[in-house]
């Protein structure tokens, strides 16, 4: 049997993305293996959205070549979000010449047909795909663990100054609603040993706020999360399976947040994991202005209160940037204020990272990393102790 070595860097959607290329492989009649010195086939699934990303992952790539030097025939493949990029694109061809397939994450679907291509052929394939293509339905290899992934949509049209996500992305995609709950269905009958095999389905999205925009008929993210739940009240009546599988979903985004989601898990907490991931970036609304969020800081409080109010057990979480260009010491205490007000059970704090093609990264006013350095090490640090005033 054929082995198969799959490494992944980013978030949840990457995480999700290797369940695809895994289920490529296994379709194929590849099996995993835990050992890249055994692998026949070695898979890399990049991230971009900061430059330490893009370096852990250059690392990688490079020990390849020594186990290429000894196993001939090993075909190594790179893909992913930081290879969608053109100049990271280059970089690769022109200095790992020997990568076999590299790909982005926007022909990701073709990754079987290109891997057949080079078995047959034994030459190079070099080829990534623009213009936000349509959403296809793709083979999944699911991970073990509790929680499973489906996407809802793909790709972000909110342009924040700091993000590289819509330029290796794309525009906004959202998967027909129909597939979304058959892929459902699917997830929540698979069982272990008379059990549900997955405690948590965790819905994907650049923005899941945003979903059904572009469909036609538009349909809204409140719309298929109801759906959903009705699909959970009757596929699990009477299965004598323990508590219901949750729903899950990430990640926000504050601008387009419902207030009526949080009515609607408040009316069904039995079915929705108690948790919330809205990230926030900044306190200041003058920080939040300079990045594109377009919310203010009284937009995400107002947000805030109200999922306090209705959700009495949440698990509220965060995303934090400090140091973005132009911060002054002013706007970066509003983001302690913020934590401090807001009680977050947990955080995951950041330093800007500059990144080519962003608007922000020619702005002026850039931050120094010593000051950078201070401020993600003082939010972490108040972040404990918040929590620690919580128990």
């Amino acid at each position: 049997m054929k082995s198969y070595f799959l490494i992944t860097f980013g978030c949840q959607m990457n995480v999700h993305e290797s369940e695809k290329l895994a289920g490529a492989l296994r379709s194929l009649g590849f099996i995993p293996t835990k050992k890249k010195e055994e692998a026949d086939i070695i898979v890399l699934n990049t991230c971009c959205v900061r430059q330490g990303a893009e370096n852990r992952a250059l690392g990688n790539i490079g020990a390849f070549k020594t186990l290429k030097k000894t196993n001939k025939d090993l075909i190594v493949c790179v893909g992913g979000c930081m290879t969608q990029q053109k100049t990271a694109f280059k970089k690769l061809q022109e200095t790992y010449s020997f990568i076999d397939i590299i790909f982005g994450n926007q022909n990701l679907d073709k990754f079987k047909e290109m891997l057949l291509e080079r078995i047959e052929t034994k030459k190079k394939i070099r080829e990534i795909e623009e213009g936000s293509p349509t959403p296809v339905e793709s083979e999944i290899s699911r991970a073990d663990g509790d929680t499973a992934y489906i996407n809802i949509n793909y790709g972000c049209d909110n342009f924040c100054t700091y993000c590289i996500v819509p330029y290796v992305r794309g525009r906004e995609r959202s998967r027909a609603k129909q597939d979304i709950i058959n892929e459902f269905k699917k997830v929540i009958a698979e069982e272990n040993c008379g059990t549900p095999r997955f405690k948590t389905i965790t819905l994907l999205g650049q923005n899941v706020n945003s979903y059904g925009k572009d469909l036609k008929p538009a349909s809204t993210f409140v719309e298929i999360v109801s759906e959903l739940i009705k699909v959970l009240r009757e596929e699990c009546w009477g299965r004598p399976l323990g508590d219901p599988q949750k729903i899950a979903f990430m990640t926000n985004h504050p601008k387009d947040f419902s207030l009526e989601l949080v009515e609607l898990m408040a009316k069904n907490e039995e079915y929705m994991a108690p948790e919330i991931h809205l990230p926030v970036q900044s306190g200041s609304s003058t920080v939040l202005k300079r990045m594109n969020r377009n919310y203010t800081r009284e937009h995400y409080l107002n947000i805030i209160n109200h999922i306090r109010k209705n959700l009495k057990k949440i698990y509220l979480t965060t995303d934090i940037i400090v140091g973005f260009p132009g911060e002054t010491e002013e706007e970066y205490q509003e983001t302690l204020s913020l934590i401090r007000e807001v009680k977050y059970d947990k955080i995951h704090a950041f330093m800007y990272s500059k990144r080519s093609g962003t608007p922000a990264a020619s702005m002026s006013d850039q931050i120094d990393q010593k000051t950078k350095n201070r401020r993600v090490n003082e939010v972490l640090a108040l972040y404990k102790d918040v929590l620690n005033k919580k128990m």
